[in-house]
Parts: C-alpha cells; sequence; structure tokens
C-alpha cells in the first residue's frame, strides 16, 4: 500500500518547526487536534469509496498516518489537512483491487486510548431509530451524491456536508478556488436536476390527494 505523502500536504502559515509544533506520536496533541474530526473523516472515505466497509479502512489507516506525521503539521485548519490525508489514502484504496486485505490497519498500532475512541465513535450515517421516510430520503439523497463523478462529488461533500471554506477545500483537493467554485455549481446543478424532480412530483401528488378529499 502507498501512504500519503506528507511532504505533500499544505503546510498552511503556522509557526516554523521546532516552534512548539505537536510532537508525532503524541496522543494528547493528536486526541485534541485530529480526533474530533473523525465524523467528517468517514463522511469524505464514504463519499469518496463509494464502499461501507473499505471506508471504515481507510479512515483507521488515515488516522494512523496522520499520528505518525503529526510532527509535521504546521498549523492552519487541522481539518483541512486530515481530510487532505483521507482524500489521498482513500483514493489510493480505490485504485487498489485488493483494497480489504491491503488497508487493514490494526488498533493496536495507535495509543490505547485512541483506539478505544476510535472504535467508541459511530458512523455519522443515518441511525437504526430514524424513520422510514427520513431514511429513505437520506439514502436517496446519497445515491445520487455516490453517482456523480468524483472531483464534483468530493467539493460537494466537503463544502456542503462538512462545510469546509472554498480555501480549505482548495488546499484538500489541490485546485484553485476558482475550480472549487466551479465544480461545486456543476455538482449542485447534477444534483438538482435528479433530486427535484422527484420533490416535484410529490408536491404534485400532495396537491392531488388535497383536491381529491
Amino acid at each position: 500500500m502507498t501512504l500519503p505523502r506528507f511532504t505533500d500536504v499544505p503546510e498552511g502559515n503556522g509557526p516554523a518547526p521546532g516552534a512548539g509544533v505537536p510532537g508525532a506520536g503524541n496522543a494528547e496533541d493528536f486526541k485534541r487536534l485530529i480526533l474530533p474530526h473523525i465524523d467528517g473523516a468517514y463522511n469524505l472515505a464514504r463519499f469518496i469509496t463509494r464502499d461501507e466497509e473499505l471506508c471504515q479502512d481507510v479512515v483507521q489507516d488515515a488516522m494512523l498516518s496522520a499520528y505518525r506525521a503529526l510532527g509535521q503539521f504546521r498549523g492552519g485548519s487541522e481539518r483541512s489537512w486530515l481530510f487532505t490525508i483521507v482524500r489521498n489514502c482513500a483514493r489510493s484504496a480505490v485504485t487498489n483491487k485488493r483494497k480489504f486485505a491491503a488497508l487493514t490497519v490494526f488498533e493496536g498500532n495507535l495509543p490505547a486510548e485512541i483506539a478505544e475512541e476510535m472504535h467508541g465513535t459511530p458512523d455519522p450515517g443515518p441511525t437504526p431509530e430514524e424513520d422510514f421516510a427520513t431514511k429513505s430520503d437520506v439514502e436517496h439523497v446519497r445515491r445520487a451524491i455516490e453517482a456523480m463523478p468524483e472531483p464534483f462529488r468530493e467539493v460537494v461533500v466537503l463544502r456542503d456536508l462538512e462545510e469546509l471554506a472554498y480555501a480549505e477545500i482548495a488546499q484538500v483537493t489541490g485546485v484553485p478556488i476558482g475550480t472549487v467554485m466551479s465544480r461545486l455549481s456543476r455538482g449542485r446543478a447534477m444534483l438538482a436536476k435528479v433530486l427535484l424532480p422527484a420533490a416535484g412530483r410529490n408536491e404534485t401528488r400532495s396537491s392531488n390527494n388535497e383536491c381529491l378529499r
């Protein structure tokens, strides 16, 4: 398996090396800076891989890589730094035909307290307690997003689901802000084409039912 090249991860405008930067393998810094963004990491990995089981492996791999490389983080947005790693890991996983075997990461490689917290983090997807209508709507939107080409899918997820700023998305994807905005506009148009007709049909059906009463 090819791990992300951390030298390619944008460093932002943080402090210079040696100026109080968290050290690699520092469990407390990792829990404080990176672990709070694990739900977003799952969301991004799931929509890139379009595979529920594979995204679990991708996130574990990305979190381990982030833990090992924490000393190279130079400030800025921890979330966009982590998402860059998740994106690289997910793309490698999708390309790798032996994905399940190649990307398994044992939680024992992380400190026990971090592995325990990761294990206890719920999947950000719909919960069993949600009613059928809500789950149906969520699944419809999810399928529509997953059907989009990857460049548009990832910017929609990063902007509309994870609420990253345009500059952060540009950092994660490695493209100019103008390209981010263009892809987002086209991606939203693709979603509207799929989702709005269904909404229109539902409204028409409701109106017809009212007329029949």
